[in-house]
């Protein structure tokens, strides 16, 4: 695996990391790539997750910590300076091959310094049972990214203050508050973090690629699209129906219903599921015209599958849910 490097030190915000994953994953030659990054305080959500119950925005603008949507899956993350951002892009396609792989690498490389880390869930690597690096996961045409967390010295008080998971989810995890549920990686280790960067690319990388001038310009043109609002806020009009639910190793969904006569006008899917096909055209377009009903939805999915297109989410459990049974 190459470590990816760039001409200058000087930190980006965090857009400018999401974007240098697909220029590396659409324009570097196929290969396993690895490259760690930091950001000033920002929160990340998911794609199609809620940034209203999510995050404390407020909060967040009185602390100046930035908000910004990934394009990948997955639950709302806190990032600052002692945090470090992990990205992994690989021409690996089978999703729960590479997913495994990369959690398994991690898990390998802390274990090396004697850290007793061990992979669980869907997406995080624990230290006697508490969270210490999340992770998700989304798809490029010939290519799969992985990134996720570090929490080295994060600052844990903003992260709890700043983002909102919902009661379910810290239910799910057998704990009451985000506090309870993480942990840092400098409470085992006495290196810097600086020093331990260095050893996490030596152990993961037998060499690198450096980044030129004109790549940089390219990452900055890909970076824009992470700024536009309706990308960032959403846009979400008004609904007539809602179901809610947690589903147990899959996530949290929320679907947001247009309804005339019982028949599905609008529909909106959000959470912090993860996303391995086309959601819009191959899952909810289709469900336009439809009659919410368990016979019409069973007929009108009767060739979809599910499971390749929201990860683990079985097309009868997606029914049930939609049904709210």
């Amino acid at each position: 695996m190459k470590y990816v490097a760039l001409p200058t030190e000087e930190f980006q915000k965090l857009p400018f990391y999401l974007a240098m994953e697909e220029y590396v994953a659409r324009h570097l030659v196929a290969n396993d790539y690895f490259f760690m990054w930091q950001v000033k305080p920002t929160v990340i959500f998911g794609r199609n997750q809620l940034i209203d119950t999510e995050v404390d925005v407020e909060y967040c603008k009185l602390n100046d910590i930035e908000m910004y949507r990934r394009k990948s899956g997955g639950g709302c993350v806190y990032a600052d300076l002692n945090n470090i951002m992990f990205s992994y892009i690989t021409p690996i396609s089978n999703v729960n091959f590479t997913f495994d792989r990369y959690m398994l690498m991690i898990e390998h490389m802390l274990r090396r310094l004697g850290i007793n880390a061990k992979t669980t869930g869907r997406n995080d690597i624990l230290i006697d049972g508490k969270k210490v690096s999340g992770n998700a996961f989304y798809r490029l045409p010939d290519r799969s990214i992985v990134h996720g967390t570090m929490l080295y010295d994060t600052d844990v008080e903003k992260m709890a203050r700043s983002t909102t998971p919902s009661e379910a989810k810290l239910k799910s995890k057998g704990v009451e508050s985000v506090r309870q549920h993480v942990t840092t990686l400098n409470k085992y280790l006495s290196m810097g973090i600086n020093e331990f960067m260095q050893f996490a690319r030596t152990e993961m990388c037998d060499g690198e690629v450096v980044l030129n001038g004109k790549d940089v310009e390219a990452i900055h043109e890909i970076e824009e699209q992470y700024y536009n609002p309706e990308f960032i806020f959403g846009n979400n009009p008004a609904y007539t129906a809602k179901v809610k639910r947690r589903i147990e190793g899959v996530g949290e969904f929320e679907a947001k219903m247009e309804l005339r006569d019982g028949i599905v006008k609008k529909i909106n899917l959000a959470g912090d599921f993860f996303i391995i096909g086309d959601i819009d055209n191959a899952l909810l377009v289709p469900l336009i015209g439809v009659e919410l009903t368990r016979e019409a939805l069973e007929k009108r999915l009767a060739d979809t599958d599910v499971e390749s297109i929201i990860l683990k989410l079985s097309k009868q459990q997606f029914i049930n849910f939609l049904l709210d049974k």
